[in-house]
């Protein structure tokens, strides 16, 4: 993939990104859950857009979550990972934010795995 096809497709992602966030905002009572995808690692965080504060975080990065692997059955278990997270601090309900991703793969892996510990979008 040469450079210009690089910065075009992270121009896109980056407009269907900003295009999605107009109309999904995290409160109090559904913060925002927002997946982030490296070559290396996965991100998530749940976040409460009105005050502007991080409620929970999870990713591969972590030492206890090391030993996950960057493919489908990771992104589950930091799904679930994130979820129960989320209920130890009495969040049930969030909003999803794919953060200009497609819908599949690792992305539905994570929700799916947030589903599995309990949580609702």
């Amino acid at each position: 993939m040469s450079v210009k096809e690089l910065s075009d497709k992270l121009r896109k992602r980056e407009q269907r990104r900003t295009h999605v966030r107009k109309n999904i905002e995290g409160t109090p009572e559904k913060p925002r859950m927002t997946v982030f995808k490296s070559n290396r690692y996965l991100y998530v965080q749940v976040i409460d857009d009105a005050a502007g504060n991080t409620l929970a975080s999870a990713s591969t990065l972590e030492e206890s979550l090391k030993g996950l692997k960057r493919n489908v059955e990771g992104a589950g278990k930091l799904g679930e990972e994130i979820g129960k997270r989320l209920k130890a601090k009495n969040v049930d309900v969030v909003v999803f934010d794919r953060n200009g991703y497609k819908y599949h793969g690792l992305v539905k892996a994570i929700a799916d795995g947030a589903r599995k510990a309990g949580i609702q979008f």
